[in-house]
């Protein structure tokens, strides 16, 4: 993949018309900055965008009340707090 710096994006806008992607760089921080991709393949790119968010959706999903489905109601009173008697009954000893 052909790479280019910004400054050389600024002086020489030209030559994004030669590649399809370009990957562009700051050489001062020796860090990409992104992507340019030629507009014919915005659609796909666009297409990928929402399949990568539809799956992050779907997942956050799945995990949300995974641990309901092993709770038990009965002792929901009795959790209530659990954890501040179990802290207190640890360092009241000491």
């Amino acid at each position: 993949m052909e790479q280019i710096s910004i400054s050389e994006i600024q002086r020489n806008l030209h030559k994004l018309d030669d590649f399809d992607i370009i990957e562009v760089i700051d050489k001062k921080r020796d860090k990409i900055k992104g992507y340019f991709i030629e507009s014919k393949y915005a659609s796909l790119v666009e297409e990928l965008s929402q399949k990568v968010q539809s799956k992050k959706k779907e997942h956050k999903k799945s995990l949300r009340g995974a641990l309901s489905a092993y709770a038990d109601p009965s002792k929901m009173k009795e959790e209530k707090g659990a954890w501040e008697r179990h802290v207190i009954e640890k360092y009241k000893n000491r």
